[in-house]
C-alpha cells in the first residue's frame, strides 16, 4: 500500500484519538491492527477483526473504510457475494476517495471470473488519473480485453495500442490487435501482428490457424495448405474441423480435386451443420473426379438454394444424373436451373437439356410441346432450333395433342409434314370416334385421306370412316368404305382386316341386301374361331336366309348357333321353330315352340313363341289349344306387342265357334284397352257383325256411341301426316323429317304409328347429337309394348343416362337391355355399363359380379376386357382387397390404353412403393409421366409417389423439388397439394438438422 495512503490514515486516527476515551483508544488500536493484517495479505483474520470492532465504531468515515476493506478482502479471497459487497460500498459512498478504487476492484473481480460484460461495465467507470503506472497498464489491458470479448473491437484496439509496446502485455496486445485485423479482413496487417506476437513469445495454436485462414482468404492457397497441414497435427477437434475446411477449399481452388475431397469431407460444419456452399464444393470435387454417385449425394443435399452457387450445383447435379442414366432426376435439376437467373449460359444450356429430356422421357409438370415451344420462343437464335422444331411436331403426336399438331402441319408443303398430317388426323379421328363424336371423327378421317401418302394409314382411315358411317346408319356409305378397305393390299396385314367380311355382311344385312350378306357371313364363318361373333354370324346368316325365304338353310344356320351351347341361343331356337311353319312342318313347329317355352322361360321371345303357337294351333284347327296359348300371353305379358293381337285372335276363334258372348267380351276388352289401334278398328266391325247375327243392332248402336274413336276421315289425315314425315326420313332430309314426326306426335300422340314415329324421331335427334331432346321419345318407345324398336331404344336411352351420370335410370334401362336384347353386342354393352354404373353408385359387389361375368365370356373387344379388369381392380380396392386389386391392375396394364393405362400404371407404382421397392415404383411413374401426362389426375398422384420414393431413398433434393412443383403447378388438386405441403415440411425439418441453409416454414 503506498505510504501517502498510510499518512492520511494516521492523521485521521490521531485526530479521532485526541477526542476519545481510553475505551475508544482500544478500538482504534484494534482497527490499526486489522489494517496491518490487511496490508500483510492476511485477509481472513483482517475480516474477523473488522467485523468484531465494527459495532463499536462511531465514526461514519471509519465505518466506510471498514466496508471497503471487508469488500476488498472478500474479493481477494474469492468469497461469494464479494462483488455485491463492493457494489454496495460504491452505492453507499459515492463521494468516497476509495470509490474509484472500488470501480477498479469490482471490474477486476468480474474480469478474473470471466464475466466480461459486467467487468466492462465497472472498468468503464474508473478514473485512470488516480491510478499508478502499473495499475494503469493492467487496467488498459484488462479493459481492452473485456471490449475485445464483447466485440467492441474499436475500443479494444485503442486500449491495446496503449500497451502494445509494454514488456508485460505487449505481445498479447499485438495478438489481439492482430485478431481484430483478421476479423475485419485486414489480413496483411493481421499477419504482421501475429508474426510479432509469435516472436515475442505468444504460443497460442490459434496463430497458425489464423495465418492459414488468412492466406486462404488472400488467395495464397499453397501457403494456406502449408500452414494448415502444420497446424492440423496440433489442433483440437474444433480447430481441426476448420483447418480441414481451409485446406480442402485451398486444394479446391487449385483444382486439385482428389486432395480437396480428402479434407473437405472431414469438415464438421458450423455448430455441427454444413451449408449449401459446403455441399457444393465437395459435390463439385466428386464431379470433377468422375465420382458422379458421390457428387449426386452431396449436390442433392442443397435444398432451397436461391443463389449462383445453388444454380451451379443444380446444373452439375443434372449432369451427374445424366452420367448415371437417371433421366427423371436430371430433368428436375435442369428445370430448377432454368428457373434461376444468376448465370445465363448455364440457364440456356440447362433449358436445352430440359427440353430434349422432356421429349425423351416426358414431362410431369408441363406438356412436352409447351416446353419445346417455350424454348423456341425464349432462344429464337439458338442453333438447335430446327431440331427442336422437329421434336415439337412429334411431341404433339406422342402427347396425343392432335389438334395442335394438325394446326402446325396443315398447309405445309414439306413431304414429311404431309405424312405426319395424314397420321395425326387419323389418330385424332380415332380419339373422337371413341368419344362418340362421330361427325367430327368422320371429318378428320377425311382429312387423313386427303394425304394418301402412307398406305397403312390410308387403309386405317378408310376402315374407320366406314365404321363411323355404320354407326350413323349410313349403311350404303359404310359398304363403300368397307369394300374399298378390303381391296387394299396393305389392309391384309392390319388387325381390322380380320373382321371385314363380318362388317360388310352386316352392312348388307342392314340395307336388306340379304343375298349379298349371306356370302360375306359365310366367308367370315370359315375363318372365325368359336366366339361370340361366330355365334352372332350364324344367327344373322340364318336371318338372311329366312328373309330370302330359304328356310332350310336358315334352320341349318340357327342349329349351328344353338350348338354353341356356351352362348345365349333363345333367339336362334325360336327362329328355327318359327321356320318349320314355312316348310309345312307344323307338327315340328308346334313341338319346337313348346320346347322353346319350356327351355327358355325368361326369354323375351316367349310371347312371340306363344303367339306363333296359337296361330299354328288355329291353322291345325286345334282351337282350344290356340285359346290357351293366347291366354298365356294375356295373363303373363301385358306389355307384349302381341297382347292386342292375342285378344283379337281369341275373339275371332269364339266368333267362328259362334260363342258370341265370349267373342263380344274379348272384342270389347280389346277396344277398351287399345283404342285407335288397327285391331280395335277391326274389332268394332266384327262386333257389328255379331250384333247383326244376334239381331241386337240397337245394343251395337248403344255401345258404339260410347266410343271416342277418330272418324275415318281423321284416320286418313293421321296416315297422311305420318307418311309425309316418313318419306322425308327415307330421303335423309333430316330436319324436315324431325319437324314432320314432331307434328305427327303432337296431333296424334296415341296414333297407330306413334311407336314408329317416336323411335324414328329419337334416332334422328340422337344422330344430330341432340341427346337430351331424344330422351322422351326413346322413353315413349321403351315404355310401350315390346317391339322391334325396343332394343335399340334401350341402348340409346342408356347411353344418354350414362353421359348425364344418371346412374339409377341407366341401371334400369341397362338391366332391361341385358334381358331383352337379341344382339350379342347389346348384351355385352349392357353388362359392361352395368358394371360401371354399379361402381359409380358404390355398389361394388354388383360391379364385381358384372366384371367377372364379362371376363367369363369370349370377348374380343380389348377395351371392354380392359374395363372389366379395371373395375375388378377398383372395386377390390374399395372393399379392401388390395391383393386382388394389385393382380387385377397388372392384368389391366397389359391390355389397357389411354386413361385406363395411366390408372393401371399409377397403381402399379403405388403397390411397389407400398412394398418398399422404391426404385421400381419410380420407374413406373416415369412411364406414367412420359406417356400419359395429359391425365393430370394420375400424373399428380404419380408425382407424389415419386417424391415419397425419393425421400425413402434419401434423395431429398428431388423429393422437395417435386413437392414444390406440385404445390405450384397443380392448383386444381387441393388434396394433393395438402399432402405435398405436409411431406415437404417434414423433409425440410429433418434436413435443417444438418444443413444450416435450409429454412423451415413455421406456418
Amino acid at each position: 500500500m503506498p505510504k501517502i495512503f498510510f499518512s492520511i490514515i494516521f492523521i485521521a486516527f490521531t485526530s479521532v484519538y485526541a477526542q476519545q476515551s481510553q475505551q475508544k483508544v482500544d478500538v482504534i488500536g484494534e482497527y490499526q491492527e486489522a489494517i496491518n493484517f490487511f496490508n500483510q495479505n492476511q485477509f481472513e483474520i483482517a475480516i474477523k477483526t473488522f467485523r468484531r470492532i465494527y459495532p463499536d465504531i462511531e465514526s461514519d468515515q471509519l465505518k466506510s473504510n471498514i466496508d471497503y476493506f471487508l469488500a476488498k478482502s472478500a474479493i481477494e479471497l474469492g468469497q461469494p457475494q464479494a462483488d455485491e459487497m463492493m457494489e454496495k460500498f460504491i452505492k453507499n459512498n459515492p463521494t468516497s476517495l476509495k470509490t474509484n478504487k472500488a470501480y477498479l476492484e469490482v471490474g477486476n473481480y468480474y474480469f478474473q471470473n470471466k464475466d466480461f460484460n459486467k467487468a466492462n461495465k465497472w472498468l468503464s467507470q474508473v478514473n485512470t488519473s488516480s491510478l499508478s503506472r502499473d495499475e494503469l497498464k493492467t487496467y488498459q489491458f484488462n479493459y481492452g480485453y473485456t471490449n475485445f470479448r464483447t466485440k467492441n473491437y474499436k475500443k479494444a484496439q485503442q486500449l491495446f495500442d496503449n500497451v502494445r509496446n509494454d514488456k508485460e502485455y505487449g505481445a498479447q496486445a499485438k495478438y489481439y490487435i492482430g485478431f481484430i485485423a483478421y476479423e475485419e479482413n485486414e489480413y496483411e496487417s493481421a499477419s504482421e501482428l501475429f508474426d510479432e506476437a509469435r516472436r515475442e513469445g505468444v504460443k497460442g495454436n490459434n496463430i497458425s490457424y489464423f495465418q492459414s485462414d488468412m492466406n486462404f482468404k488472400l488467395g495464397n492457397f499453397e501457403k494456406a495448405i502449408e500452414l494448415g497441414l502444420d497446424q492440423l497435427k496440433k489442433s483440437n477437434a474444433r480447430e481441426r474441423s476448420q483447418l480441414n475446411k481451409i485446406i480442402g477449399e485451398s486444394y479446391f481452388n487449385l483444382k486439385q480435386y482428389p486432395e480437396a475431397i480428402q479434407y473437405l469431407k472431414e469438415y464438421r460444419g458450423d455448430r455441427g451443420k454444413w451449408n449449401n456452399t459446403d455441399y457444393y464444393q465437395l459435390g463439385y470435387a466428386y464431379y470433377e473426379t468422375g465420382d458422379y454417385e458421390s457428387a449426386i449425394d452431396e449436390f442433392s443435399k442443397i435444398l432451397d438454394g436461391q443463389d449462383a452457387v445453388a444454380q451451379n450445383a443444380y446444373y452439375h447435379l443434372a449432369k451427374s444424373y445424366l452420367k448415371t442414366d437417371k433421366k427423371t432426376q436430371a430433368l428436375n435439376a435442369f428445370k430448377n436451373v432454368t428457373e434461376m437467373n444468376f448465370n445465363d449460359e448455364l440457364k440456356k444450356d440447362a433449358y436445352l437439356n430440359y427440353a430434349k429430356l422432356s421429349y425423351e422421357i416426358g414431362n410431369p409438370y408441363n406438356s412436352v410441346p409447351e416446353v419445346l415451344q417455350s424454348y423456341m420462343e425464349k432462344y429464337p437464335d439458338s442453333g438447335d432450333l430446327n431440331g427442336i422444331g422437329d421434336l415439337l411436331i412429334d411431341s404433339y403426336l406422342t402427347s396425343k395433342n392432335y389438334e395442335k399438331a394438325i394446326s402446325m402441319l396443315e398447309g405445309s408443303r414439306d413431304y414429311n409434314n404431309k405424312v405426319a398430317y395424314q397420321k395425326v388426323s387419323y389418330y385424332y379421328g380415332i380419339e373422337l370416334f371413341k368419344d362418340n363424336q362421330l361427325r367430327e371423327a368422320k371429318k378428320y378421317f377425311n382429312k387423313s385421306l386427303s394425304q394418301r401418302l402412307g398406305s397403312e394409314y390410308t387403309a386405317k382411315a378408310t376402315y374407320w370412316k366406314a365404321e363411323v358411317d355404320y354407326a350413323l346408319a349410313n349403311y350404303n356409305e359404310a359398304l363403300v368404305g368397307y369394300k374399298e378397305f378390303k381391296g387394299m393390299s396393305t389392309a391384309k396385314n392390319l388387325p381390322e382386316y380380320y373382321s371385314i367380311d363380318y362388317n360388310i355382311a352386316y352392312s348388307y344385312f342392314k340395307t336388306k341386301s340379304y343375298r349379298l350378306s349371306t356370302s360375306f357371313f359365310e366367308n367370315f364363318i370359315k375363318v372365325e374361331r368359336p366366339s361370340q361373333r361366330l355365334h352372332d354370324a350364324h344367327v344373322r346368316l340364318g336371318d338372311a336366309h329366312f328373309a330370302l325365304g330359304e328356310y332350310w338353310p336358315a334352320m341349318e344356320s340357327y342349329n349351328n348357333a344353338i350348338a354353341m351351347t356356351e352362348y345365349k341361343s333363345d333367339y336362334a331356337f325360336f327362329q328355327k321353330a318359327y321356320s318349320y311353319g314355312f316348310v309345312d312342318r307344323n307338327e315340328q313347329k308346334i313341338q319346337n315352340l313348346n320346347l322353346f317355352v319350356e327351355n327358355y322361360p325368361s326369354s323375351i321371345y316367349v310371347d312371340d313363341a306363344l303367339y306363333e303357337l296359337g296361330n299354328t294351333y288355329v291353322a291345325e284347327q286345334k282351337d282350344e289349344l290356340a285359346i290357351k296359348a293366347y291366354q298365356r300371353i294375356l295373363s303373363n305379358y301385358s306389355m307384349s306387342l302381341y297382347y292386342p293381337q292375342a285378344l283379337s285372335k281369341q275373339a275371332l276363334i269364339y266368333y267362328n265357334q259362334e260363342s258370341y258372348n265370349e267373342a263380344l267380351g274379348k272384342f270389347k276388352q280389346l277396344v277398351k284397352e287399345f283404342p285407335n289401334s288397327q285391331e280395335a278398328l277391326q274389332a268394332v266391325q266384327t262386333v257389328r257383325l255379331i250384333y247383326i247375327d244376334l239381331g241386337e243392332i240397337d245394343q251395337y248402336a248403344s255401345w258404339v256411341n260410347t266410343l271416342d274413336f277418330v272418324e275415318v276421315a281423321d284416320s286418313d289425315i293421321e296416315e297422311a301426316t305420318y307418311e309425309s314425315a316418313e318419306n322425308k326420313f327415307l330421303d335423309n332430309d333430316t330436319q324436315k323429317a324431325i319437324s314432320g314426326f314432331k307434328t305427327y306426335l303432337k296431333e296424334f300422340p296415341n296414333g297407330k304409328n306413334s311407336l314408329r314415329a317416336n323411335f324414328y324421331l329419337a334416332q334422328l335427334l340422337y344422330n344430330e347429337e341432340n341427346f337430351q331432346e331424344s330422351l322422351p321419345y326413346y322413353k315413349a318407345v321403351v315404355n310401350s309394348r315390346s317391339s322391334e324398336f325396343t332394343e335399340e331404344s334401350l341402348r340409346r336411352l342408356s347411353q344418354v343416362y350414362l353421359s348425364n351420370e344418371n346412374y339409377d335410370e341407366a341401371i334400369e334401362s341397362l338391366s332391361r337391355l341385358e334381358t331383352e336384347a337379341s344382339f350379342s353386342q347389346n348384351i355385352l354393352f349392357a353388362q359392361s355399363n352395368l358394371m360401371k354404373a354399379y361402381y359409380e353408385i358404390e355398389n361394388y359387389d354388383r360391379a364385381l359380379i358384372y366384371a367377372e361375368l364379362i371376363l367369363s365370356k369370349d370377348v374380343k373387344d380389348e377395351e371392354i376386357l380392359s374395363d372389366a379388369k379395371l373395375f375388378i381392380a377398383r372395386s377390390s380396392l374399395k372393399v379392401g382387397d388390395e391383393k386382388r386389386a394389385e393382380s387385377a391392375y397388372q392384368d389391366v396394364s397389359e391390355i389397357a390404353t389411354g386413361k385406363l393405362k395411366a390408372e393401371a400404371l399409377y397403381y402399379d407404382a403405388y403397390f411397389k412403393n407400398k412394398s418398399g421397392d422404391y426404385k421400381a415404383s419410380t420407374e413406373v411413374v416415369q412411364d406414367l409421366t412420359k406417356n400419359y401426362s395429359r391425365y393430370r389426375d394420375f400424373g399428380v398422384k404419380g408425382l407424389l409417389l415419386m417424391a415419397k420414393n425419393f425421400n425413402a431413398l434419401g434423395d431429398n433434393y428431388n423429393a422437395t423439388y417435386i413437392l414444390e412443383n406440385i404445390i405450384k403447378n397443380f392448383e386444381s388438386f387441393p388434396e394433393a397439394i395438402s399432402e405435398a405441403q405436409q411431406l415437404l415440411k417434414s423433409i425440410k425439418a429433418e434436413a435443417s438438422e444438418t444443413n444450416s441453409s435450409v429454412e423451415i416454414d413455421q406456418n
